[in-house]
């Protein structure tokens, strides 16, 4: 209708140089394409005659590009365009009832303070989540209660004398004497272990150890989930404060144990090797409501 030879893909290098020369690399940053991307069309451009190259007044060593004379012609041509159309999209704004302008710009924002696809991959750990049960320790567990947390011993450590003791006679070791091991479940499977053993220790009542969850199950959550169950259980036996070791190379696993409350502590002996780092939450005062 204007009789503007442009493809729309080169539109955007097209608008950036109306106000100056530019390099490649530059109008790249400045619309937000690939440098590639960006060659590329600049390319099909100067073929078209709509572009032409030459070297930095200020630093010949810089090729930029800038609008060639017919390129020039286009962008006159192209300001009536732009007039209408703005105009007849001012046109529909006003009658309607609602701008879309203003309600981009809110989705925009939203999208600044949380992406789509952390909000996807909430939505998804949400919808997994429903598919997870923690139930309480049973015989039938306890191969499955060994060898996840064998697994991530394994990988990353040397198993230790502590380890065969708990993870070869959970029972005897950790719940007859006054412990708790909790199981997750997702679609019936056994894929993640956690136990709250008791503490003959003036400071602390509980400890939270061997967290294991299979590899196949992560990003589901289930660490939270086990994480949560047993400071639950842990607050219903009356217990004040909860104990943990663990090592500062296990990234995630430390990154959980903050998100539910842990703090770091120093100063206590330890049977493992592993552990350089101790921390404790105060279950009196930690929030009664945890989310992922």
């Amino acid at each position: 209708m204007f009789d503007i030879d442009m493809q729309p893909k080169w539109f955007p290098v097209f608008y950036t140089l109306q106000e100056r020369s530019y390099t490649i690399t530059e109008i790249a940053q400045h619309i937000g394409h690939s440098h590639p991307s960006v060659s590329k069309i600049v390319s099909e451009m100067v073929k078209k005659g709509l572009v032409v190259e030459g070297k930095d007044a200020n630093d010949r060593r810089r090729n930029v590009l800038s609008l060639s004379a017919h390129g020039k012609e286009i962008q006159e041509k192209l300001k009536f365009q732009l007039e209408d159309v703005e105009n007849a999209v001012e046109g529909i704004l006003n009658a309607t009832r609602h701008n879309l302008w203003l309600g981009i710009e809110e989705w925009e924002f939203m999208l600044t303070q949380k992406s789509l696809f952390r909000r996807v991959k909430e939505e998804r750990k949400q919808r997994e989540s429903r598919d997870i049960s923690i139930v309480s320790y049973e015989d039938k567990f306890s191969e499955a209660f060994k060898t996840l947390n064998a697994e991530w011993i394994s990988t990353y450590f040397q198993m230790e004398k502590k380890d065969y003791q708990s993870l070869d006679n959970p029972r005897e070791f950790i719940i007859e004497k006054g412990g708790e091991i909790v199981v997750a479940l997702f679609k019936d499977e056994p894929m993640g272990v956690c136990a709250l053993m008791k503490m003959e220790d003036t400071a602390y009542d509980f400890e939270l150890a061997k967290m294991a969850v299979s590899p196949k199950a992560h990003g589901k959550g289930i660490g939270f989930l086990l994480g949560k169950a047993i400071i639950d259980r842990a607050k219903e036996r009356g217990g004040k404060m909860l104990y943990l070791e663990s090592n500062t190379q296990l990234e995630q696993a430390i990154n959980l144990y903050h998100k539910l409350g842990f703090k770091k502590v120093v100063g206590r002996s330890t049977p493992y090797e592993r552990c350089n780092i101790q921390m404790e939450l105060d279950l009196m005062n930690s929030p009664s409501h945890l989310t992922f």
